[in-house]
Protein backbone atom coordinates (compact mmCIF):
# COMPACT_ATOMS: atom_id res chain seq x y z
CA UNK A 1 0.00 0.00 0.00
CA UNK A 2 1.51 3.44 -1.01
CA UNK A 3 1.76 6.19 2.15
CA UNK A 4 -1.37 7.62 2.64
CA UNK A 5 -3.11 5.47 1.05
CA UNK A 6 -5.60 4.38 4.02
CA UNK A 7 -7.96 2.06 1.89
CA UNK A 8 -7.18 -1.48 3.74
CA UNK A 9 -6.78 0.61 6.98
CA UNK A 10 -9.33 0.54 10.39
CA UNK A 11 -10.77 2.98 12.48
CA UNK A 12 -11.63 2.26 16.18
CA UNK A 13 -14.46 3.42 18.00
CA UNK A 14 -13.00 4.50 21.80
CA UNK A 15 -14.51 3.96 25.19
CA UNK A 16 -14.62 7.94 25.35
CA UNK A 17 -17.00 7.74 21.86
CA UNK A 18 -13.99 9.37 20.12
CA UNK A 19 -13.35 7.22 16.50
CA UNK A 20 -9.27 6.41 16.36
CA UNK A 21 -7.44 5.86 13.31
CA UNK A 22 -7.33 4.87 10.59
CA UNK A 23 -4.43 2.61 11.40
CA UNK A 24 -2.63 -0.02 9.86
CA UNK A 25 -3.19 -3.57 10.59
CA UNK A 26 0.11 -4.32 12.98
CA UNK A 27 -0.86 -1.62 14.62
CA UNK A 28 -4.42 -2.59 15.59
CA UNK A 29 -2.80 -6.08 16.68
CA UNK A 30 -1.19 -4.21 19.57
CA UNK A 31 -3.69 -1.99 20.28
CA UNK A 32 -5.62 -5.92 21.04
CA UNK A 33 -2.63 -7.65 22.58
CA UNK A 34 -2.82 -4.53 25.05
CA UNK A 35 -6.23 -4.54 25.56
CA UNK A 36 -7.15 -1.43 24.19
CA UNK A 37 -9.04 -3.06 21.52
CA UNK A 38 -11.50 -5.64 23.20
CA UNK A 39 -14.66 -8.22 22.16
CA UNK A 40 -16.66 -5.20 23.03
CA UNK A 41 -14.92 -2.82 20.87
CA UNK A 42 -16.42 -1.31 17.10
CA UNK A 43 -13.79 -1.56 14.82
CA UNK A 44 -14.28 0.30 11.21
CA UNK A 45 -12.73 -1.57 8.00
CA UNK A 46 -12.41 1.35 5.36
CA UNK A 47 -11.82 -1.19 2.56
CA UNK A 48 -15.18 -2.73 3.24
CA UNK A 49 -17.03 0.36 4.18
CA UNK A 50 -18.15 -1.70 7.44
CA UNK A 51 -18.42 -1.53 11.00
CA UNK A 52 -18.43 -4.66 13.47
CA UNK A 53 -17.51 -5.95 16.73
CA UNK A 54 -13.40 -6.91 16.74
CA UNK A 55 -13.98 -10.62 16.95
CA UNK A 56 -15.99 -10.56 13.89
CA UNK A 57 -13.27 -8.86 11.81
CA UNK A 58 -11.42 -11.81 9.73
CA UNK A 59 -7.78 -10.18 10.84
CA UNK A 60 -8.64 -10.36 14.41
CA UNK A 61 -10.46 -13.54 14.74
CA UNK A 62 -7.81 -15.97 15.67
CA UNK A 63 -7.07 -13.53 18.46
CA UNK A 64 -10.14 -13.27 20.30
CA UNK A 65 -10.77 -16.86 19.92
CA UNK A 66 -7.49 -17.84 21.58
CA UNK A 67 -7.53 -15.30 24.45
CA UNK A 68 -10.96 -14.70 25.36
CA UNK A 69 -12.41 -18.11 25.11
CA UNK A 70 -15.13 -17.50 27.67
CA UNK A 71 -16.05 -14.42 25.80
CA UNK A 72 -18.91 -16.39 23.30
CA UNK A 73 -21.10 -17.61 25.51
CA UNK A 74 -23.67 -20.47 23.95
CA UNK A 75 -20.81 -21.68 22.02
CA UNK A 76 -22.00 -25.20 20.91
CA UNK A 77 -19.30 -27.92 20.81
CA UNK A 78 -16.70 -27.99 17.86
CA UNK A 79 -14.44 -30.79 17.06
CA UNK A 80 -11.98 -29.38 15.52
CA UNK A 81 -9.69 -32.43 14.42
CA UNK A 82 -9.93 -35.62 15.33
CA UNK A 83 -8.62 -36.92 18.65
CA UNK A 84 -7.30 -40.62 19.62
CA UNK A 85 -8.69 -41.88 22.58
CA UNK A 86 -4.78 -42.18 23.52
CA UNK A 87 -4.42 -38.62 23.64
CA UNK A 88 -7.88 -37.65 26.06
CA UNK A 89 -6.53 -40.52 27.89
CA UNK A 90 -3.94 -38.36 29.79
CA UNK A 91 -6.71 -36.50 31.44
CA UNK A 92 -6.68 -38.52 34.95
CA UNK A 93 -10.21 -38.16 35.53
CA UNK A 94 -11.38 -39.35 31.83
CA UNK A 95 -8.63 -42.17 32.39
CA UNK A 96 -10.82 -44.77 33.55
CA UNK A 97 -13.43 -44.65 30.46
CA UNK A 98 -13.45 -47.19 27.48
CA UNK A 99 -12.34 -46.25 24.06
CA UNK A 100 -15.52 -46.23 22.77
CA UNK A 101 -16.58 -43.61 25.54
CA UNK A 102 -14.04 -41.44 25.07
CA UNK A 103 -14.40 -41.24 21.12
CA UNK A 104 -18.02 -39.88 22.41
CA UNK A 105 -17.47 -37.76 25.04
CA UNK A 106 -14.83 -35.45 23.28
CA UNK A 107 -17.68 -35.06 20.57
CA UNK A 108 -19.03 -32.05 23.11
CA UNK A 109 -15.76 -30.74 23.15
CA UNK A 110 -13.28 -28.19 21.77
CA UNK A 111 -9.70 -28.19 21.31
CA UNK A 112 -8.24 -24.92 22.26
CA UNK A 113 -4.84 -24.11 21.50
CA UNK A 114 -3.38 -21.24 24.27
CA UNK A 115 0.15 -19.41 22.51
CA UNK A 116 2.45 -18.83 25.33
CA UNK A 117 1.57 -15.76 27.92
CA UNK A 118 -2.21 -16.19 26.77
CA UNK A 119 -4.36 -15.93 29.72
CA UNK A 120 -7.17 -18.13 29.16
CA UNK A 121 -9.17 -16.99 32.39
CA UNK A 122 -9.68 -13.67 34.07
CA UNK A 123 -10.20 -13.38 37.54
CA UNK A 124 -14.13 -12.12 37.87
CA UNK A 125 -14.99 -12.61 34.63
CA UNK A 126 -18.03 -15.02 34.70
CA UNK A 127 -17.19 -17.94 33.12
CA UNK A 128 -19.09 -20.90 30.80
CA UNK A 129 -16.95 -23.46 30.65
CA UNK A 130 -14.19 -26.10 32.19
CA UNK A 131 -10.51 -26.90 30.57
CA UNK A 132 -8.57 -30.06 30.37
CA UNK A 133 -4.91 -29.58 30.60
CA UNK A 134 -3.79 -31.93 27.14
CA UNK A 135 -0.36 -30.61 26.97
CA UNK A 136 1.44 -27.97 28.12
CA UNK A 137 1.73 -25.55 31.47
CA UNK A 138 -0.65 -23.05 33.10
CA UNK A 139 -0.64 -21.40 36.58
CA UNK A 140 -3.18 -20.26 38.64
CA UNK A 141 -2.54 -16.74 39.84
CA UNK A 142 -4.14 -13.79 41.91
CA UNK A 143 -2.89 -10.03 41.63
CA UNK A 144 -2.47 -8.88 45.20
CA UNK A 145 -1.00 -5.37 45.60
CA UNK A 146 -0.05 -5.52 42.17
CA UNK A 147 2.02 -8.21 42.93
CA UNK A 148 1.53 -11.68 41.65
CA UNK A 149 0.75 -14.70 43.75
CA UNK A 150 0.72 -18.35 42.15
CA UNK A 151 -1.87 -20.39 43.62
CA UNK A 152 -1.15 -23.97 41.55
CA UNK A 153 0.91 -24.84 38.49
CA UNK A 154 -1.24 -27.13 35.99
CA UNK A 155 0.52 -29.53 33.89
CA UNK A 156 -0.79 -32.32 31.40
CA UNK A 157 -3.76 -33.65 32.41
CA UNK A 158 -5.05 -31.50 35.04
CA UNK A 159 -8.56 -29.53 34.94
CA UNK A 160 -9.89 -26.28 36.11
CA UNK A 161 -12.68 -24.08 35.90
CA UNK A 162 -15.27 -26.76 36.92
CA UNK A 163 -16.95 -24.73 39.19
CA UNK A 164 -18.54 -22.33 36.33
CA UNK A 165 -20.29 -24.80 34.45
CA UNK A 166 -23.00 -25.13 37.64
CA UNK A 167 -23.05 -21.82 38.28
CA UNK A 168 -21.52 -19.81 35.68
CA UNK A 169 -20.31 -17.76 38.48
CA UNK A 170 -17.09 -15.18 38.21
CA UNK A 171 -14.05 -16.84 37.86
CA UNK A 172 -11.85 -16.81 41.58
CA UNK A 173 -8.54 -16.94 39.87
CA UNK A 174 -6.72 -15.69 36.47
CA UNK A 175 -4.85 -18.74 34.21
CA UNK A 176 -2.00 -18.04 32.36
CA UNK A 177 -0.11 -20.28 29.90
CA UNK A 178 3.39 -20.56 30.77
CA UNK A 179 4.08 -22.20 27.93
CA UNK A 180 2.11 -22.92 24.56
CA UNK A 181 -0.70 -25.27 25.55
CA UNK A 182 -3.56 -27.51 24.10
CA UNK A 183 -6.63 -27.41 26.34
CA UNK A 184 -10.08 -29.04 25.81
CA UNK A 185 -12.60 -27.15 26.57
CA UNK A 186 -16.38 -28.10 27.46
CA UNK A 187 -18.95 -25.02 27.80
CA UNK A 188 -21.58 -25.38 29.80
CA UNK A 189 -24.00 -25.71 27.23
CA UNK A 190 -22.14 -28.68 26.00
CA UNK A 191 -22.07 -29.81 29.46
CA UNK A 192 -26.33 -29.89 29.47
CA UNK A 193 -26.12 -31.71 26.55
CA UNK A 194 -23.92 -34.37 27.95
CA UNK A 195 -26.26 -35.25 30.70
CA UNK A 196 -29.41 -35.20 28.51
CA UNK A 197 -27.98 -36.79 25.65
CA UNK A 198 -25.28 -39.55 27.01
CA UNK A 199 -25.81 -39.98 30.89
CA UNK A 200 -24.40 -43.26 30.27
CA UNK A 201 -20.83 -40.99 30.05
CA UNK A 202 -21.58 -38.04 32.28
CA UNK A 203 -22.25 -40.29 35.53
CA UNK A 204 -18.41 -41.74 35.41
CA UNK A 205 -17.07 -38.43 34.99
CA UNK A 206 -19.22 -36.18 37.20
CA UNK A 207 -18.22 -39.34 39.54
CA UNK A 208 -13.84 -39.00 38.87
CA UNK A 209 -14.81 -35.33 38.91
CA UNK A 210 -15.94 -35.29 42.47
CA UNK A 211 -13.31 -37.80 43.41
CA UNK A 212 -11.06 -35.71 42.50
CA UNK A 213 -12.27 -32.50 44.11
CA UNK A 214 -12.39 -34.32 47.34
CA UNK A 215 -8.66 -35.27 47.36
CA UNK A 216 -8.35 -31.33 46.60
CA UNK A 217 -10.59 -30.16 49.83
CA UNK A 218 -8.63 -33.00 52.16
CA UNK A 219 -5.64 -31.27 50.90
CA UNK A 220 -6.76 -28.14 51.43
CA UNK A 221 -7.79 -28.66 54.96
CA UNK A 222 -4.65 -30.58 55.98
CA UNK A 223 -2.71 -27.68 55.06
CA UNK A 224 -4.48 -25.37 56.75
CA UNK A 225 -4.03 -27.79 59.57
CA UNK A 226 -0.40 -27.77 59.34
CA UNK A 227 -0.16 -23.79 59.21
CA UNK A 228 -2.13 -23.49 62.10
CA UNK A 229 -0.08 -26.27 64.52
CA UNK A 230 3.26 -24.44 63.20
CA UNK A 231 1.40 -21.10 63.83
CA UNK A 232 0.32 -22.12 67.36
CA UNK A 233 3.53 -23.87 68.21
CA UNK A 234 5.59 -20.96 66.88
CA UNK A 235 3.85 -18.51 69.60
CA UNK A 236 3.95 -20.73 72.48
Amino acid sequence: MEPGDTASGFKIWGVDNVVYGPVELPVLVNWVKDERVNAQTWVYREKEDLWSKAPAVPELRMFFQRAAPDSMPGAEPVQAAPIKPGVVRRIKILADLTDEQLIRFVRFMEVQPVPQWTEVVKQGQHGNAMYFLLEGELRVRLMIGGKETILVTLGPGEFFGEISIFDHGPRSADVIANTDSTLLKISANAFQSLISDAPDLAAPFLLAMGKTLTARIRADNKRYRDSVNFARTAGA
